[in-house]
């Protein structure tokens, strides 16, 4: 069994640590010991700062989104819908109105409409 040695830390940062490493680690050694190595592999100081929380790198990308939208809305406002309204006012085609024919009246046919007529079922009596 490894012998233990005594490290003098104010109250308040012990137990700080005592809750840390109660939540994450099985012993005060271990959490110490994962530390330690965190640091040295990474090569950081703990005094250091690793730059921006992942909140502000949230709220830095949704306002950056809302711009591009911003950005693309007003394109499809001022180029995209006018200019589908133009291509589509170029395919789109009227059929011609049909005019009648001009024809002289000698060569008109009249139609005469036929007022009374025979019956067509000589069964059928009055």
């Amino acid at each position: 069994m490894d012998s233990f040695i005594t490290i003098r830390f104010k109250r308040k940062t012990a137990k700080r640590f005592q809750e840390f490493s109660k939540i994450h680690f099985k012993s005060h050694t271990e959490a110490m010991s994962t530390i330690l190595d965190f640091f040295f592999y990474n090569e950081i100081s703990p005094k250091e700062k690793l730059g921006p929380t992942g909140r502000t790198i949230e709220a830095k990308l949704l306002k950056r989104i809302n711009a591009v939208i911003a950005i693309m809305r007003d394109v499809e406002k001022t180029q995209t819908k006018p200019t589908v309204a133009m291509i589509q006012s170029l395919f789109e085609t009227e059929e011609p109105t049909k005019k009648p024919l001009i024809v002289e009246k000698k060569y008109a046919e009249e139609k005469k409409e036929v007022r009374f007529r025979e019956k067509q079922n000589p069964s059928n009596q009055l």
